[in-house]
């Protein structure tokens, strides 16, 4: 049986990533949609990019303990995709992404993920893991708002170079990806739910809390379940990617892959589930700029549409399932 549970170097990691989000004031960064390079290049000075590296000290596990305080606190940046790059570049390149040198886009033309501010871009085919390509950008960038703040960016012309070792390690970096944002998403809809818990525990109607009556606790107590069972499969995709590449088992890249896409499907679903009863909750506040949840939940919205989509993780999923019954 696998112990599930953080240990005491997790927590310790949580903690500390958790007081720098409170230090560098990431709520009130993710209310006024910026993002800041210097709390960037703060964030990997803590080792937490270079995490499931070579230069790290640390694999999945404690990469996940880290992006659970960051999701938490909806630290802005790329990171996930900073997780996938380093698990395909050059050392250089990747030193540099795990120092926060050099920001990352990976998506699909012509629509990219923080492509105006990307200094290295990554373009996938979301139907094979192996095929990742180094793009250049042939043009200007068009800047594009976001719901949730993210600097995206159209990208009519790209000119394409295969990226050295994609069809070795592609596989891995999808896996270290979806649990990244697995375990992101997860943590986002725990905050966003702890809140509206507190609004229906304090929030009084009919002489009464609203979170005494089952149309409000009933919700509330499902997307608990679901969150908690998304964060679980999170870190169990964790403990099989470190044991799959850093341990002394044989590698099975193809159920480390299913793994990482069952917790990422599942927080998805999870989260969205969790932002949609706290808007519930909270009423009219909970659309307000200012109020307790909507640069939560919208951060949350932003995660569930982040490329790689949602496709090639049924696939791989379902692949495994097929190969479990053949």
């Amino acid at each position: 049986m696998i112990d599930l549970e953080l240990d005491d170097a997790g927590l310790a990691i949580r903690d500390a990533v958790a007081q720098f989000c409170a230090r560098a004031d990431s709520l009130a960064l993710a209310r006024a949609s910026e993002f800041s390079p210097e709390r960037w290049r703060e964030l990997a000075d803590l080792g937490v990019l270079a995490l499931a590296t070579p230069e790290g000290e640390g694999g999945a596990r404690e990469a996940v303990a880290a992006l659970e305080a960051l999701g938490e606190a909806v630290f802005p940046g790329p990171l996930p995709a900073s997780f996938f790059a380093t698990q395909l570049l050059d050392e250089p390149e990747r030193v540099a992404v795990a120092r926060g040198e050099c920001l990352v886009s990976v998506g699909a033309p012509p629509l990219m993920p923080w492509a105006p501010r990307a200094d290295l871009f990554l373009v996938i085919d979301e139907t094979d893991p192996g095929s990742v390509f180094r793009g250049e950008p042939r043009g200007p960038i068009a800047p594009l708002d976001t719901l949730g703040g993210e600097p995206w960016g159209r990208v009519e012309r790209v000119r394409l170079q295969p990226l050295r070792g994609a069809a070795l390690h592609g596989v891995r970096a999808h896996a270290l990806h979806d649990t990244a944002m697995a375990a992101l998403a997860a943590a986002a809809g725990h905050a966003l739910l702890d809140a509206a818990v507190e609004h229906a525990r304090t929030r009084v109607q009919f002489g009464r809390a609203i979170g005494e009556f089952q149309a409000v606790a009933h919700p509330l107590a499902d997307a608990r379940i679901a969150l908690d069972a998304a964060r679980t499969l999170a870190r169990r995709a964790a403990c099989e990617f470190d044991a799959t590449y850093d341990g002394d088992a044989a590698p099975d890249a193809a159920s480390t892959r299913a793994h990482a896409a069952a917790a990422r499907l599942s927080a998805r679903h999870a989260s969205l589930l969790a932002a949609h009863v706290a808007h519930q909750v909270f009423g009219a506040i909970g659309i307000t700029l200012e109020g307790p949840a909507f640069h939560l939940s919208r951060r949350i919205r932003q995660l569930a549409s982040q490329p790689p989509g949602d496709a090639a993780a049924r696939e791989a999923l379902l692949e495994a399932l097929l190969e479990e019954v053949a």
